[in-house]
């Protein structure tokens, strides 16, 4: 088996990797940055984002696992201190492999410009760099209303406990196909009129929003941050594509939730 392995870069991620690279270069599998099988994210959920970008390319031949060397993470569940058990465990391929959904992003453009397309694990947001978003919002294809406000957010299941959350969004069970669209300040007025809540949208829906002042955009998918120009749609859709990550051991995301906003103890 191939392997790779995405670092923090801090000295404890460091260190880390380097000893998973001994360990499992010692059990006989072969170090390629080009093409694992498994990709081990050192560090926390931020690492595992990047290296899921790396490697977006290679979903269907590529699994990730993720050891966290600060708070525990969605992604990152594994300690440090478990890092022998984990090389263990790979090296017998003691694992199974689960699936979540994504979100596809494509940008297209009112100057003739090919559209760009981008692939999200968490979510992507688009604000105006300067004045209020104003946004039409079509789902399916009928106007269904139009923004006003600071932003929007659309985010996949996984990605429904982090930015989507502090929103105000729904936590959502990464076994549904589906993405949701979260308000970002919206104005709601005798004038202004939006929906106010967050839309949970299954997978065969299509949700597209289109400029009705400005055409500048800040746009984020995941950690990416881009100014878009001249913009004529943004187009969202679950993704057919699903990232796949190596379980070792039942972690229940119940209890991830649980763990990560209600439990108390150290």
């Amino acid at each position: 088996m191939k392997f790779a392995i995405q670092s923090r870069n801090d000295d404890l991620s460091n260190k880390l990797m380097a000893d998973a690279k001994e360990y499992l270069t010692d059990f006989g599998l072969v170090y390629d940055e080009e093409e694992p099988g498994i990709v081990l994210s050192i560090g926390g959920d931020g690492t595992l984002l990047h290296a899921f970008h790396k490697y977006s390319h290679r979903l269907i031949d590529t699994a990730f696992v993720g050891i966290h060397t600060g708070h525990l993470g969605f992604y990152a569940d594994w300690k440090p201190a478990e890092i022998e058990k984990l090389v263990i465990s790979i090296a017998r391929k003691e694992y199974n492999v689960i699936d979540y959904p994504l979100l596809d992003v494509t940008i297209n453009y009112q100057n003739g410009t090919d559209s760009v397309k981008y692939l999200a694990l968490n979510e992507s947001t688009v604000k105006s760099p300067e004045v209020t978003l104003v946004m039409d919002v079509e789902l399916n294809g009928n106007h269904f209303e139009r923004f006003r406000g600071d932003g929007l957010c659309m985010s996949t299941p996984s990605g429904s406990t982090a930015y989507n959350k502090a929103l105000g969004g729904a936590i959502i069970h990464p076994g549904i196909s589906a993405m949701q669209l979260t308000e970002m300040a919206s104005i709601n007025n005798r004038v202004f009129r939006t929906v106010g809540s967050p839309l949970i949208l299954p997978a065969h829906h299509r949700c597209v929003l289109k400029p009705v002042k400005a055409p500048d955009f800040m746009v984020t998918v995941d950690h990416l941050q881009l100014l878009h120009k001249d913009v004529k749609s943004i187009e969202y859709e679950v993704s057919q594509k699903r990232v796949r990550f190596a379980r070792f051991r039942p972690f229940p995301f119940w209890t991830r939730v649980s763990d990560s906003f209600i439990d108390s103890e150290d």
